[in-house]
């Protein structure tokens, strides 16, 4: 297993963790942005009055309201990805992490108002007279290739077939295991609550939930999304709060690095460009989706006589996921300073580089040549071998890294006790699993474990804790609640309606067993998915692009015939 994640993070950096897939991403929602002329700027406070049902009309089609569409799909996107993603992508570049994460809303906000436009448009009635919507169905509809003797090349039909099936793997990878996961181990370490009754219960919770359908995720989503979010909020707004005196400073340095990458982080670790930009436009994506194209699967099932005014509900999603949540807690971050400070905690062997000589934090030199090697200038001096361990002390005079840190007050246990014997090391990874030892000490912390410290930090002390934990488990459940849908609507466009009851059933199930059980190759796996999903769709909104801005002025044609009296912002 170890094997496969290793494949699946290798095959990864050719991905989603490549300089092109960035550019692709950036890249589209900034060609839209300039042909459409700014409409998450133009559009902004019209789309608001859409939202509240202003120009809504009895004979609309659709199963659910604008804003229980816009809570549907703000469930799928506000999840992990708001607690512990913007932790990771801060951890890895730096405070300018931040600024590319806000870049990638900005444009993804343009994205998002493509991508639901288009799959509203060309969404399909079923026969029992409910919706299925998304990305797949224009794919199939319209980009099809038409030669000149008549012949229709089923380009189309592949490209949906490629996405849906990206969709159903993805709604486990991104959607369901890893959620429940990080939600069960949270109830454990702060509330002592044993990962397969946290696991039971919210997987009865998710059943009564998503075996409504659409209808009853709406409603759940659109009473769940709001709550949460004003929950969080208050939290972090504490915590912003107590540290007012580095509200200012905390600014500059998102703004400060964004060229030249920061510094210092850790002792050592620093961010240049390259890892800022690219980590923070990956976390960007990965917290709100713009490209990837679940989001528009419930978008599409909104009620509306047209496509446009869906889109522009769409237009506020990145807005709310990223620039408001995901900067809320960047500033809970750097206010606080638990970015770059270390804490004792439990090593992960995946956390973990076992280096061939001494490095200290002390030690500027050092400092520099450990930047350079992780930075990948210079390839690091890994040690392979074995290490001798006497009362839980390593013997041999080494360093090891944790969390892109130099770890220190390393403790090696087994069953509780100091360790003593040997550990094989294997061009730098710590094989601690075949020695049945465990790893702690101090370093830097990265994901929802620094979120956790950085609420600590305030007033609200060690209560800051129950927050993230409270908060993870509703972002991550709601993000499982709504991907369950997205699962659904691939397997109806792929196998038909009935085959949803069996993807439900296995959803359930795979949610339950998830809770206790190892999700990193999940992990692995979703950062995959998230690429074959947005690969095709963003070909797809490129390719179509004279269309979207056809139907666009269509709209604001026919709005200013039904509504003559009303401003609009064309």
């Amino acid at each position: 297993m170890q094997q496969v994640k290793e494949f699946l993070e290798f095959l990864n950096q050719y991905l989603g963790g490549s300089e092109w897939f960035v550019f692709l991403l950036l890249g589209t929602g900034l060609f839209f942005t300039i042909y459409l002329k700014f409409p998450q700027f133009r559009y902004f406070k019209f789309a608001i009055r859409v939202v509240k049902g202003k120009y809504d009309k009895d004979t609309d089609v659709g199963d659910t309201s604008h804003f229980q569409a816009l809570s549907t799909a703000l469930s799928g996107t506000v999840g992990t990805g708001n607690i512990a993603g913007v932790a990771l992508a801060i951890h890895i570049g730096g405070p300018a992490a931040l600024f590319w994460m806000l870049v990638t809303a900005l444009f993804g906000m343009t994205t998002k108002f493509v991508e639901v436009t288009l799959s509203h448009k060309y969404r399909d009635v079923l026969p029992d007279g409910s919706i299925s919507g998304g990305p797949m169905y224009y794919m199939k509809k319209r980009l099809n290739i038409n030669l000149k003797n008549g012949r229709v090349i089923q380009t189309g039909k592949w490209l949906g077939i490629f996405f849906a099936l990206a969709t159903i793997l993805s709604s486990f990878g991104t959607g369901s295991l890893p959620q429940i996961n990080s939600i069960s181990n949270a109830l454990f370490s702060t509330f002592n609550v044993k990962q397969v009754v946290s696991g039971a219960i919210l997987t009865v919770l998710l059943a009564l939930v998503i075996i409504g359908g659409i209808k009853r995720i709406a409603k759940v989503t659109s009473t769940m999304v709001p709550f949460m979010a004003i929950f969080y909020f208050l939290g972090a707004f504490f915590v912003i709060a107590t540290n007012y005196e580095n509200i200012i400073p905390s600014l500059i340095a998102i703004f400060r690095d964004v060229f030249t990458g920061t510094a210092a982080i850790g002792g050592f670790m620093g961010a240049g460009f390259a890892f800022a930009f690219n980590r923070g436009v990956n976390r960007g994506l990965f917290s709100n989706e713009a490209g990837q194209g679940s989001a528009p699967i419930a978008h599409s099932a909104a009620r509306a006589h047209e496509p446009v005014s869906e889109g522009l509900v769409a237009i506020l999603e990145p807005f709310i996921d990223t620039i408001i949540i995901c900067s809320l807690t960047g500033l809970v971050l750097l206010a606080s300073g638990a970015w770059h400070e270390k804490y004792p905690n439990q090593f992960q062997k995946s956390d973990m580089v076992m280096l061939a000589r001494v490095y200290k934090d002390q030690n500027p030199q050092d400092k520099q040549e450990l930047f350079k090697m992780f930075n990948h200038k210079e390839s690091p001096p890994f040690f392979t071998g074995e290490i001798s361990i006497r009362d839980g002390k390593m013997q041999n005079n080494l360093t090891l890294i944790n969390a892109s840190s130099i770890a220190e007050d390393v403790l090696f246990t087994k069953d509780g006790k100091p360790y003593t014997g040997k550990v094989s090391v294997e061009n730098g990874n710590v094989e601690i699993d075949q020695a049945g030892v465990m790893v702690t000490g101090k370093s830097l912390l990265h994901s929802a474990p620094l979120t956790t410290e950085a609420f600590k930090k305030s007033i609200l002390g060690d209560w800051g804790q129950y927050i993230v934990s409270i908060g993870l488990l509703l972002f991550a459940f709601s993000t499982a609640i709504s991907w369950s849908y997205y699962g659904g609507r691939a397997m109806t466009f792929l196998f038909g309606s009935n085959s949803v009851v069996y993807y439900r059933l296995f959803y359930i199930v795979a949610f339950f067993f998830a809770s206790f059980t190892d999700t990193t190759i999940i992990w692995a796996l979703s950062y995959i998915t998230i690429v074959l999903m947005a690969l095709p769709n963003l070909a797809g909104l490129l390719i179509l692009h004279k269309e979207v801005k056809s139907t666009i002025r269509q709209y604001w044609v026919d709005f200013k015939k039904e509504h003559p009296g009303v401003r609009t912002p064309e």
